[in-house]
């Protein structure tokens, strides 16, 4: 997201119809070098990621019209919206990432009442607009 300090990481959102005809395709996604982690922490969600310990993309698979998606997308253009709380986001992930001594547990911990505080206000905006 431009304006927004990030790792260097391509998120992928997908939508499908069918997460078993998904998860047939798990070899597809190995060929291409994408680590298959199933739902990893969210139920519904099928999770690749490719790079390793350098992550370069991550995909996340749900059914169509999944909640998990609407929260996504409606925090990413809440942000975008609202620079103010983009910008009190960067300064909280910078400040956890020069802290956090690479833990990316840490890293989320650290971040994560803030998220889920802006992800139901993102929301309830996005329903508003």
């Amino acid at each position: 997201m431009k304006g927004l300090a990030a790792k260097p990481i391509i998120d992928i959102i997908i939508e499908v119809s069918c997460l078993t005809k998904l998860d047939a395709l798990s070899v597809f996604f190995e060929e291409m070098g994408y680590e298959v982690m199933g739902e990893f922490g969210i139920e519904g969600r099928r999770y690749y990621r490719k790079g390793g310990d350098h992550r370069t993309h991550q995909i996340h698979g749900f059914m169509v019209g999944d909640f998990h998606i609407q929260r996504h997308i409606a925090f990413r253009d809440y942000l975008i919206a609202h620079p103010d709380i983009m910008h009190e986001y960067q300064i909280l992930k910078i400040g956890l990432a020069r802290t956090c001594d690479n833990d990316i547990d840490v890293y989320c911990d650290g971040k994560d009442s803030f998220v889920q505080y802006h992800e139901k206000q993102a929301v309830n905006w996005l329903l508003s607009v």
